[in-house]
């Protein structure tokens, strides 16, 4: 663990037991995240993402969820081994998360001012009114109109976007050292969503809060990550820099996704009267019960050949970072592609 890193994942592996048999969702994930800087988790739905947010601080049900192997060290305590009672202490205090779902986040029976002051007074000794202050204060920080108004009301009687902003003034109202982001801004519009990007710097800026980003937005994830591990079928393929991994990426799978981000200025609209489409990743992910006895990405890479198939690629260094493609395998020159590329017709 180097020295400024405040948290340390290491070779991180979660299963599910399911009816068809054992589901590894996160196989051998590592990565560090360091004071006041942002690490983003990106990938497809089902890469693993928000498994490894959530294996971070034990919130997975066990069973069917089990942990079978590595360490997650946040200030030098490893949190998959801290008794139940400690680690209690550490959720909503010293490590905040901001879940996808707030309507299954939030308590319906409670208002949304009862649940801010209420992660406020379990770890802190403030009065209840003054809790209550805080938790209103929170509320209009994240961008709520009437932060007074808000507090009184049940998560029913907010929309999407209100519950969102709810779940992130729970998790930033205690100042956390390291704030796990789950899709923050997904139910957020745009004026909103840099409400919420303002909040997330000033955070680092004035207490050094890191922040872990789970995010599919590579867009977002542009303007905040310092780095970048990318998830695929529940293992990391690449990782680095993130100004080096998304200027110039590595693994076929990363290149894949960015372009299938839409160019900026390009409406949908336009794009449909150009008669163009948006490059898609064809094909889906491996069954995680079978993966595949050689690269899991090989049955959808359009840069494969022989060896992928069969072999495991390790993850191999490349500039300020590291990919998991024999195209970077150092013992060995890359063989031709076994797929003839066929090029895109020119505009």
């Amino acid at each position: 663990m180097t020295e400024s890193a405040l948290c340390e994942v290491t070779d991180l592996s979660v299963s599910f037991a399911t009816e068809g048999g054992v589901l590894r969702a996160v196989e051998g994930v590592s990565f560090e995240v360091q004071r006041g800087k942002t690490v983003a988790l990106v990938g497809e739905s089902g890469c693993g993402k928000s498994v490894t947010a959530h294996a971070l601080l034990r919130l997975l049900p066990t069973p069917p969820a089990r942990i079978e192997s590595g360490s997650v060290v946040f200030e030098g305590r490893d949190l998959l081994q801290l008794p139940e009672r400690e680690l209690y202490r550490v959720r909503g205090g010293k490590v905040g998360m901001i879940f996808q779902e707030p309507m299954t986040s939030l308590n319906p029976v409670y208002t949304a001012g009862a649940q801010v002051a209420e992660a406020v007074r379990l770890h802190g000794d403030l009065s209840r009114r003054a809790a209550w202050q805080k938790a209103v204060l929170a509320l209009g920080h994240v961008g709520l109109p009437s932060p007074e108004h808000i507090a009184g009301r049940y998560p029913h009687e907010l929309s999407g976007g209100m519950r969102q902003r709810v779940m992130i003034a729970m998790a930033t109202v205690n100042t956390p050292a390291l704030l796990v982001a789950d899709e923050p801004t997904t139910a957020l519009d745009t004026t909103t969503q840099a409400q919420i990007l303002d909040l997330f710097a000033r955070l680092q800026a004035e207490t050094g809060t890191a922040l872990l980003l789970i995010s599919h937005d590579l867009v977002l994830v542009g303007e905040l990550a310092d780095e970048v591990v990318v998830l695929y079928a529940g293992q990391v393929v690449e990782r680095g820099a993130a100004a080096s991994l998304l200027a110039v990426p590595r693994h076929p799978y990363t290149r894949a996704l960015l372009r299938s981000v839409p160019p900026l200025g390009v409406s949908r609209r336009s794009r449909t009267e150009d008669k163009r489409r948006l490059p898609t990743i064809e094909g889906s992910l491996p069954d995680l019960r079978h993966t595949p006895p050689g690269c899991r990405f090989e049955p959808r890479c359009p840069e494969r050949f022989a060896r992928c198939a069969t072999e495991r690629p390790s993850l191999y260094p490349v500039a300020e970072g590291s990919a998991r493609c024999f195209l970077h395998d150092p013992r060995a020159p890359a063989p031709a592609p076994a797929l003839e590329l066929v090029p895109e017709p020119a505009s």
